[in-house]
């Protein structure tokens, strides 16, 4: 059995990109494997924030991960495992400066932190990564779900284990594989040449927790034709829309829809209508479970300070026998 880790920020609302990105494999994958998935709350640190929220905005997202399916066993926040910084520390030192430097996240992500912050961009925006592969090393995972925009930061993971290993002159760290999955492309319906993102504001995604009658109206003011769109090719538009329908798995009005765009006779209506209501049929069970867990709100805290306390003893064994491994004064657990 593969032990599979994989980490979620607090910033933003938890958005359909999101959820069919991310979350809805998720589930999948913790039906077959041993996963364990962290809401990473000191990654949230890298880009200006707001104290007051970033613990409002965990918890937060704990109870809509709970709400989606995903089992508490496998779920903790990571800033109630300080290990993490812990090995942090170790593998900044078996780390290279110049991979950092060609990180392409940090070189996109500074820039937006300069225009939030007036000009401060932090050093945990440029060493996170590291930090990252700290995740992911600290319970030895052998896959990460991974999309194309995450493929340089596993590397680095990867090279820094190899670097341990040569280093300490024993292969401690099993180097982590990518975990390819079929992810849908989702676009902002606003804007379809644009990801589906929180951080461009609300008309740019698509709340999982919203109330069906928005979830309706944004798919219903979804742009289609722009007008500029080759003679013979779909639009981004109308396109996006027709991810959204598949990855809704209502593969029958996908199919049926299909044939009538083949035809020459989609009407655009159509097509929105059968998005809206495959997105309000997900939606609604999950804000129906996330009001029942919101109804004891203690009892499900105490559920996930469990849950971490119990993650945070496998992540105690790998830092202990790191020290060991490099040298350090070590206290046994």
């Amino acid at each position: 059995m593969s032990t599979i880790l994989s980490g979620i920020q607090p910033t933003g609302n938890l958005h359909f990109g999101r959820y069919f990105g991310a979350i809805q494999n998720w589930m999948r994958l913790q039906e077959k494997h041993d996963c364990l998935y962290c809401v990473v709350d000191y990654h949230a640190m890298t880009m200006p924030f707001q104290p007051q929220k970033l613990r409002q905005n965990s918890w937060e997202l704990i109870f809509n991960l709970l709400a989606i399916g995903i089992k508490p066993e496998n779920l903790f926040i990571q800033s109630m495992v300080p290990e993490h910084t812990e090995l942090n520390w170790v593998l900044n030192c078996f780390s290279s400066y110049g991979q950092l430097t060609r990180m392409t996240q940090f070189k996109d992500k500074s820039s937006q932190s300069a225009d939030k912050s007036e000009g401060f961009i932090s050093v945990g925006l440029y060493t996170y990564p590291v930090l990252q592969a700290a995740d992911i090393l600290i319970y030895r995972a052998t896959k990460v779900p991974v999309g194309k925009d995450q493929e340089q930061h596993l590397e680095l993971t990867r090279n820094i284990a190899q670097r341990f290993n040569n280093i300490i002159g024993k292969e401690y760290f099993e180097l982590p594989e990518p975990l390819y999955t079929e992810i849908p492309k989702v676009m902002s319906t606003a804007d379809p040449t644009m990801k589906m993102s929180a951080s461009k504001g609300d008309k740019h995604n698509i709340d999982l927790f919203a109330d069906p009658a928005r979830i309706r109206k944004q798919i219903r003011s979804a742009v289609t034709d722009t007008g500029d769109t080759p003679a013979g090719t779909m639009s981004p538009g109308v396109e996006n829309l027709f991810s959204l329908l598949k990855a809704a798995d209502n593969i029958e009005a996908y199919n049926s829809l299909q044939t009538d765009y083949a035809a020459g006779a989609l009407k655009y209506v159509d097509l929105k209508e059968a998005v809206g209501e495959a997105l309000v049929a997900i939606s609604t069970p999950i804000r129906e479970r996330k009001a029942e867990l919101q109804a004891d709100k203690k009892a499900v805290k105490n559920q996930i300070k469990a849950s971490s306390t119990e993650i945070r003893k496998r992540a105690q064994q790998t830092v202990k026998e790191v020290k060991d491994l490099v040298g350090l004064a070590n206290v046994r657990f």
